[in-house]
């Protein structure tokens, strides 16, 4: 999870050397593509779950019929995202009020859907290995991806070695690109783990029937997906609200955010990492170990997610120097030295912000994880439903009425996220999911 968040990352430091237009258009443009193909991932991410509960029961061909299944999702998604293209297209220029913006954020987002069979590829291969415990493996090929994107993003962006200045749209390529190679290698490995595999699953085990199968990961896995977007949803139309504060403050906002990635990105692993040994506990009927297991998990997410924290508020000049636009790296004349500054003292403010809702945030995205793991998706889509669209934007709406800020708007969504914890806590330790079998 930290080396996708790495390949964001990576994309948004180019493209703040390329101009401030890009940055500005970044965020909002990656944000959209997430919008739809998070839904999709989820929905085949969601595979994984079951491959873990089959692990668990000790039935490899359930597992594999999972990851068939998952595949199966991931190709149709691809079809969907396609189809979508135009309504993203019309979304992306309601984010800005600057043409080039919303012209760079289509490209991003046409190019990105264009390749979203690749990305939710990945996304099934990636959960088959994550259910089976075979976490490593996945770690190397994202390496991989991102060793091919950083090398694809300067020669695409700038027009190195006699090609086109892409700009951003390079970015995007790139990003395709990676999630290719990525997902060629992964698939290649299910082949090969398919045939170590051959009879070691129980003979006539139940519930491996295909379709049903399919169905099942349906079932479960499009409140998953619909939690992901809509969560995602929600913070896009947050930054669509960032994107009327100023072009200066939004660059510094997206280049926050792209930090803020980097610090939850783990948090996510964390979650996947929860949701397999629940699965796999689960599976097992043990509901007691799947509880310590997502105990702990929780526990060592919240250390880490600290550590991170706080280097990134004392580094915070450092890394925010990495996201300078090239119209202010030569601040030599002082219209231009005073937005120099301005930058780095809006951008302590936010990483100060942002260091205060991580904590809650972690908490929130790895119980999730473990509440997804026993299968209980529904609860984790409707909660997020009402606390972000019932309390949380109409939150940011008054506040961008009223004192249209970049801290103002950014406070708010601390207490989003102390809202939303609590919820989610108060449903693990419930213990409804414990009742829940989906194998």
């Amino acid at each position: 999870m930290l080396n996708n968040a790495v390949l964001q990352f990576v994309d948004g430091v180019f493209l703040a050397r390329e101009s401030m237009a890009s940055l500005d258009a970044s965020l909002p443009a990656s944000m959209l593509a997430l919008a739809v193909a998070g839904f999709f991932q989820s929905v085949v991410a969601y595979s994984g779950t079951f491959v873990a509960q089959y692990h668990g029961a000790g039935d490899a061909r359930g597992a594999w019929a999972s990851y068939r299944a998952g595949t199966l999702v991931a190709a149709a998604a691809g079809a969907l995202s396609l189809a979508l293209v135009p309504l993203g297209r019309f979304a992306a220029g309601l984010m800005s009020g600057n043409p080039e913006v919303v012209s760079r954020a289509c490209s991003y987002y046409t190019i990105v859907s264009f390749g979203a069979v690749a990305i939710c590829g990945q996304m099934a291969a990636a959960s088959f290995f994550t259910g089976l415990g075979r976490t490593r493996l996945v770690f190397w090929v994202n390496v991989a991806g991102n060793i091919v994107n950083a090398a694809l993003d300067p020669v695409l962006i700038f027009g190195w070695l006699g090609l086109p200045r892409l700009g951003m749209a390079g970015a995007a390529y790139a990003t395709v690109a990676a999630m290719f190679v990525q997902w060629g290698v992964l698939a290649l490995c299910a082949s090969r783990e398919r045939e170590r595999m051959a009879g070691a699953g129980r003979a006539g085990a139940t519930g491996t029937a295909f379709w049903p199968l399919v169905a099942k990961i349906l079932r479960y896995g499009v409140p998953s997906g619909a939690y992901s977007v809509l969560n995602i949803l929600s913070f896009t139309i947050f930054v669509f609200a960032t994107g009327r504060v100023g072009d200066l403050e939004l660059a510094v906002s997206n280049a926050c955010f792209k930090v803020n990635y980097l610090l939850i990105a783990p948090m996510e692993g964390f979650a996947v990492c929860a949701a397999t040994l629940v699965g796999q506990s689960q599976g097992r009927g043990d509901s007691e170990a799947a509880y310590r297991n997502a105990m702990r998990t929780l526990a060592l997410g919240i250390a880490l997610v600290a550590i991170l924290s706080l280097l990134a508020v004392v580094f915070c000049a450092p890394v925010l120097s990495l996201f300078v636009p090239p119209e202010l790296q030569c601040a030599a004349t002082p219209p231009l030295y005073t937005e120099l500054r301005e930058f780095y003292a809006l951008g302590f403010r936010l990483f100060v912000l942002m260091a205060v809702w991580q904590i809650f945030d972690a908490v929130d995205v790895i119980v999730s994880g473990a509440l997804k793991g026993a299968g209980d998706t529904h609860f984790v889509m409707w909660w997020m439903v009402v606390v972000a669209f019932g309390i949380w934007l109409p939150s940011v709406w008054a506040v961008a009425a009223y004192r249209n800020t970049m801290p103002a708007l950014w406070a708010t969504m601390v207490g989003y996220v102390v809202i939303i914890c609590a919820g989610t806590l108060a449903r693990w330790f419930g213990g409804s999911w414990r009742r829940i079998r989906l194998v």
